[in-house]
């Protein structure tokens, strides 16, 4: 005996079994995605407690180091880290290659860090810095060079946007 259904000519166990095979093929890949292995891309990150860059710090996660990637949120991955610490990275500062900063035979000390990347991106470097110094010699610049030192932790900068007011979308940029 073959059991049909009224809306189709196709028996109704082999529509269950092409089912049965499409939510395998979504588990495996799903699979694949949670176990999937990422390389940090940038001198340094900040492994986050929560999928924002007001988020504490869990750790600094350094390049070339290599996590295992979790869910996703947005631009935001859940990622754990080689000791086991689980957080939050921003997706820029991950590759899907295996990378390893490495200089003729031996492996370099150091790397781009986040803010220089973001600066070339918009065509800063030192060569363009002193290229505009002397070009605008009557600007004073120890203001602005004050202002790269001040450094303002994740807490200073929720405790800011809360007497604004201000509310952050988690897992936006």
């Amino acid at each position: 005996m073959v059991l049909k259904s009224r809306d189709s000519g196709f028996p109704l166990s082999r529509r269950l079994s092409a089912g049965l095979w499409v939510a395998l093929v979504l588990v495996a890949g799903l699979a694949w995605a949670a176990g999937q292995v990422m390389s940090v891309q940038v001198r340094t990150s900040n492994l986050r407690s929560r999928p924002s860059f007001l988020g504490s710090t869990v750790t600094e996660m350094v390049y070339g180091t290599q996590v295992k990637v979790g869910s996703r949120q947005g631009p935001w991955v859940h990622v754990t880290g080689p000791q086991g610490r689980t957080g939050w990275l921003h997706e820029s500062a991950l590759s899907e290659d295996e990378l390893a900063m490495v200089s003729g035979d031996a492996i370099a000390a150091t790397g781009a860090s986040s803010e220089e990347i973001a600066l070339a991106g918009k065509g800063f470097n030192d060569q363009v810095e002193q290229e505009y110094r002397k070009q605008n010699r009557d600007l004073d610049f120890q203001t602005v060079d004050r202002m790269e030192k001040i450094v303002i932790t994740p807490e200073q900068a929720a405790a800011f946007l809360a007497a604004g007011l201000v509310k952050p979308a988690e897992g936006g940029r």
